[in-house]
């Protein structure tokens, strides 16, 4: 007895020994790489306006269904679409909600594959054009055009998948030459329901080793069609493919924010969802899927080992659109049962010359990229800079974001501030400035943008350097205020007075302008005011000739108010323009690059 089993050992090692595992291995090597490259491809050929529709998608659920369908439809992957959202997620360019739809859409995308790998794979020869093609898409390499070279790219890994599947199919043993080895299968499929939730564990186990579901899929399809696996066993072995596909996106969201994680641990428990009640009803529903597959002109899987692919692949198709149709109604409370398990985690309080958006990892796609330079920007905007030019000018925030009349503002102010401008920008601006221009030339240099990401990129370097000539401006405008405010001189004191009534007139609006929903009717405002800062140079160098000429003022105040005259000018229009980049429609022109000074000068320097 035990001399039979040796020899039975012995038979079954020797006709499919360590050689015949290392071609296995290397023929789902060969399967990856193919599908990495025509995934790859897609993603150069559509994946700017795969990631322009995701970015602008609404809320709606069903759009947000059908855009994941459409995306991983199209790109062929659907690791890549929920990698994608967990990245916009940690971008805070999608709600939770809206990922959540997304990627419901993506688990039906990702049953095309699965069609392509029967179709193509089992019903149709592809070994014999499969060479050719990889000598086709090759010529197209040599293309100086970017999309021809893509289609090149394409086109060789479509080829290569088939090719590995081929060697795929070739390396597994023969049940003909290997009878042991259902033998030895038959202790794991003959026990059940038991036999069920062990392949599923399989499924699962084996996606998350080879972080590939349509890889999985193959192996699984090739098994049944081989004969290994009868219906039943691949069908887990499909749900545990659903759950194992969703480990990507919790890896990648390890780094994330809460945002990333939500986004991440919706994925896993809407599949685990699936799997649950499609377990509880697995062989009335494979029944239903047998019936499905004979109208539709296939033999029963049940009877025929060559049938089970075409049915394998109609139960996953079926069983995820009837996942996404059923639990699309639950979106809400999946929603909030993740913000539980997720609590919201605010980011650890960075020193205040930091940036707080600007992390690598958004670097990974423009979109990505440009949303955090907004809201970086912004950050600086509302927060530095808002700050730097009213304590400049001696007014409380408060009070410019109060319903005071600006009369009353300027009027309440005292000069206990005591602000050091120039400290202030090397405290909580120079180094952010640094770092948010910095970043947008490596987006610049290492993505691929098109036309309007690229101008957005240079109109938010533009924001930013206006940025800076706002605290130049204040800088010398905020030293004479300061010096005149207590001034003896009543004439003086009242045309300072002025100034600053008209800046804290064009702060207010540009705080209602970015806080409040009706942006058109400040953004008409704020029109007015700029117009009217061009039109008051006139009206204040005939102001300063009428104190010069009636001995009103001295000679240094005339020389001070002429160069703040211009100050205020400038400063009014910068305030506006950057206002108008980041929450408006900007009118600026480009003309020319903006970049960061020259090393070792400094923006902030006094006029002379």
């Amino acid at each position: 007895m035990l001399l039979k089993f040796k020899k039975q050992t012995s038979f079954r090692y020797m006709e499919f020994g360590f050689a015949d595992i290392l071609q296995l291995i290397g023929s789902l090597g060969l399967f990856l790489f193919g599908m990495k490259v025509m995934s790859d491809a897609l993603l150069r050929l559509a994946g700017n306006k795969m990631r322009s529709i995701l970015a602008t998608m609404t809320s709606n659920r069903f759009l947000g269904i059908g855009t994941g369908f459409l995306i991983t439809s199209v790109i062929q992957s659907s690791s890549a679409t929920t990698l994608m959202v967990v990245s916009f997620s940690n971008a805070s360019l999608l709600t939770l909600p809206e990922a959540i739809s997304v990627i419901m859409g993506a688990n039906i995308g990702t049953t095309i594959t699965a069609w392509l790998i029967t179709i193509l794979g089992f019903k149709v020869s592809m070994s014999a054009i499969a060479l050719p093609l990889v000598g086709l898409g090759f010529l197209f390499t040599f293309s100086k055009k970017e999309k021809s070279k893509n289609w090149g790219g394409f086109i060789i890994g479509f080829a290569v998948l088939f090719i590995g599947l081929q060697f795929l199919k070739d390396a597994m043993p023969n049940i003909n030459d290997n009878p042991q080895i259902l033998e030895f299968l038959s202790r794991y499929t003959n026990a059940g329901f038991w036999s069920v939730l062990l392949f599923l564990f399989i499924g699962t186990l084996l996606t998350v080793v080879i972080q590939s579901s349509s890889a999985t899929m193959a192996l699984t399809l090739i098994m049944t069609a081989e004969g290994w696996i009868p219906f039943e066993m691949a069908a887990a072995m499909v749900l545990g493919e659903n759950i194992g596909t969703t480990i990507t996106a919790n890896l990648a969201a390890i780094v994330g924010n809460y945002q990333a994680k939500r986004t991440a641990r919706a994925h896993l428990i809407f599949n685990v969802l699936g799997v649950v009640w499609m377990l509880l009803l697995f062989y009335p529903f494979l029944q239903m899927i047998s019936w499905l597959a004979q109208q539709l002109g296939s033999p029963s899987p049940y009877l025929v080992a060559a049938a089970i692919p075409v049915a394998i692949s109609l139960f996953h198709t079926v069983f995820n659109i009837l996942n996404t149709f059923i639990l699309v109604w639950f979106i809400k409370p999946i929603a909030r049962l993740v913000a539980k398990i997720v609590p919201e985690k605010l980011d650890p309080e960075k020193a205040i010359e930091e940036p707080k958006f600007l992390e690598m990892k958004m670097l990974q796609y423009p979109e990505t990229a440009i949303a955090s330079l907004i809201k970086e920007t912004k950050y600086l905007y509302k927060n530095a800079i808002f700050e730097i030019v009213a304590h400049a000018l001696n007014i409380h925030r408060k009070d410019i974001i109060s319903e005071l009349k600006p009369k009353a503002v300027v009027k309440k102010s005292t000069k206990d501030f005591k602000t050091d401008v120039r400290a202030l920008y090397l405290r909580k601006v120079k180094t952010i400035y640094g770092e948010i221009i910095k970043f947008a030339v490596n987006a610049q240099s290492n993505l691929k943008l098109n036309e309007s990401q690229n101008s957005k990129i240079m109109e938010l370097k533009l924001a930013n350097r206006k940025m800076v000539e706002i605290i130049r401006n204040v800088l010398d405008l905020g030293n004479n205020v300061s010096k005149y405010l207590d001034s003896d001189n009543p004439h003086i004191k009242k045309v300072y007075d002025s100034f600053r009534k008209k800046v804290v007139k064009v702060l207010r609006v540009i705080y209602l302008f970015r806080t409040e929903k009706d942006k058109d009717q400040y953004h008409q405002k704020l029109l007015i005011l700029r117009q009217n800062a061009r039109e008051n140079i006139h009206k204040g160098n005939l102001e300063i000739d009428r104190l010069i000429r009636k001995d009103l003022i001295t000679t240094d105040m005339a020389s001070s108010l002429v160069n703040d005259t211009d100050n205020l000018n400038n400063l009014i229009q910068e305030l506006i323009e950057v206002a108008e980049i980041l929450y408006g429609h900007s009118e600026i022109s480009f003309k020319g690059k903006v970049t960061i000074n020259e090393e070792g000068k400094d923006p902030i320097v006094p006029r002379k």
